[in-house]
């Protein structure tokens, strides 16, 4: 706090700060326990407060550093004028930040990739594979965000949708039923789709993927999709999130079993780091990353997992990793804008 500061605005920080911390705790909890639509509002400016705390950290950490220089230097009055001058502008930028994070969170784009590969059957060669993830309805959004994202996937007229977890916040009794347009999702070979960590933390992965197959959805758990063209096969595998434990546990050799060599294999599994080398794995999907949601995340994100969005290659095996459709946590993205991820298959 700048020294000279009326009382009164001191007091007024405090109540802010500590009001910020005491709706943030209470949005956390609510949304995961009750039905979040009636309190959105309030969930939205708890969530987003997480966000305006983590700026203005950064930002007095700046401040701090500068003024301990000034103040090393023997330079108390700069000192003063750069907490005077710094502080405001810390709090105009991290409100800048938040808007704008907001605005970009309620923006998804398409984002295309070609994926060459001369394994693919030519049969398959021009395949279009809508990778949707990550849409978080429950804590700040509910139905009218699906059926926004079910309206951008049909618009790309895709092959085949995959669904890569993270559909969900929240307790199923309440968010299950929003859920209802991916019903609508249209393609000629079908939507696939596997758990991520949000569902299986909610405590209710069971009845949600129970859901997603009342909707026409075909779950892939630990097992395999064997799809035909022309005579010939492109095996879609598909894996449950690696926080799931039990019957919802990951099992790659289980979801890969039988597979040849001579067979192109797309596995699907909600994180990068769920990658399968050396078992004749050619492409994987993937979300989880958020391509970091709040900058500078992204930078964190590869300490954890083997890439961060877009197109890779790891340990041979080509990585599409989706930057997901809606927000973790924050609604708010500063520096990685939501997406659906069309990837085109091609035999070359």
């Amino acid at each position: 706090m700048v020294t000279g500061w009326p009382r009164w605005a001191r007091r007024a920080t405090w109540v802010l700060v500590g009001g910020g911390a005491a709706l943030c705790v209470a949005a956390n909890i609510a949304y995961r326990t009750i039905d979040p639509a009636p309190w959105r509002p309030l969930v939205w400016l708890g969530l987003a407060w997480f966000a305006a705390a983590w700026y203005l950290t950064l930002g007095c950490l700046v401040l701090a550093v500068l003024a301990l220089v000034l103040r090393l230097a023997g330079r108390p009055e700069a000192r003063l004028r750069l907490l005077r001058v710094g502080t405001p502008l810390v709090v105009l930028g991290t409100v800048a930040a938040i808007a704008v994070g907001a605005v970009v969170a309620q923006r998804p784009q398409v984002v295309s990739y070609d994926v060459g590969d001369p394994d693919l059957p030519p049969a398959w060669d021009g395949t279009r594979i809508v990778l949707l993830t990550d849409l978080h309805v429950g804590a700040v959004r509910g139905r009218a965000w699906v059926e926004r994202a079910v309206e951008m996937v049909d618009a790309e007229d895709p092959d085949l949708v995959v669904l890569a977890g993270d559909l969900v916040d929240g307790r199923e009794r309440y968010t299950g039923p929003d859920l209802a347009p991916l019903a609508d999702l249209d393609a000629p070979l079908g939507v696939l789709a596997v758990s991520g960590n949000h569902e299986m933390e909610t405590g209710d992965a069971t009845a949600y993927l129970a859901r997603w197959e009342e909707l026409g959805i075909t779950v892939l758990r630990n097992e395999q999709l064997v799809l035909t063209r022309d005579g010939e096969e492109l095996v879609v595998a598909g894996i449950h999130d690696d926080t799931g434990t039990g019957d919802l546990a990951p099992d790659p050799e289980a979801a890969l079993a039988g597979t040849a060599p001579e067979e192109y294999v797309v596995l699907v599994a909600h994180q990068p780091r769920q990658l399968v080398a050396d078992a004749g794995v050619d492409l994987h999907l993937s979300g989880h990353t958020h391509g970091g949601q709040l900058w500078p995340f992204g930078w964190l994100v590869p300490l954890q997992q083997p890439t961060l969005a877009g197109v890779d290659e790891v340990d041979g095996v080509t990585v599409v990793t989706s930057r997901g459709f809606g927000t973790s946590g924050p609604p708010v993205r500063t520096g990685a804008a939501p997406e659906i991820t069309v990837v085109t298959l091609h035999a070359r």
